[in-house]
């Protein structure tokens, strides 16, 4: 079936991927809907965008925290905690970056289609596919550990030569 590519069974975090495509989904069609009928969807696509760009802020926020406790014991960086660049298996961050793809060519078309219309709210919504992603990686991602270098200078360590400010 179609959507054991979107949303691979078997995964952890199956939650954060199935919201990720319902969330694109929702928003294809309104955006679809505006393009074709402007006047009478203003209102719909600005509360869809504006929805699941907080959604998106508030799980991209959510990652960052999360992100922050576990980088005390584990590497991680921009790249592996947003885009899930080696910490997610092939098949999740397949998914999220296909969503992710989806909601930015959406909201393009959709904006370039209808100029100065309520079509432009799309152009916040990937920042949901963006959040959870983050959100996924946060909590599902494996990352390398951090290994304690004792060569490290430490802060206010004469040896470092004054560059202590």
């Amino acid at each position: 079936m179609w959507s054991d590519y979107l949303v691979p069974p078997g995964v952890e975090g199956r939650e954060f991927l199935q919201a990720c495509w319902a969330g694109t989904g929702v928003f294809t069609a309104i955006a679809i809907l505006t393009t074709a009928f402007p006047d009478p969807m203003a209102v719909p696509i600005a509360v869809v965008s504006l929805g699941l760009l907080a959604v998106g802020c508030a799980a991209m926020l959510w990652a960052f925290q999360r992100g922050l406790r576990r980088s005390r014991y584990e590497l991680i960086g921009v790249g592996g905690l947003y885009f899930l660049a080696g910490c997610a298996p092939r098949s999740v961050r397949f998914s999220m970056m296909a969503a992710l793809a989806v909601e930015v060519v959406v909201a393009l078309a959709a904006a370039s289609v209808r100029p100065f219309t309520a079509s432009a709210f799309g152009i916040l919504v990937p920042v949901y596919a963006l959040g959870l992603s983050g959100a996924w990686g946060a909590r599902h991602g494996t990352f390398p550990p951090r290994r304690s270098d004792s060569t490290t200078p430490e802060r206010g360590d004469p040896s470092r030569n004054g560059d202590d400010v």
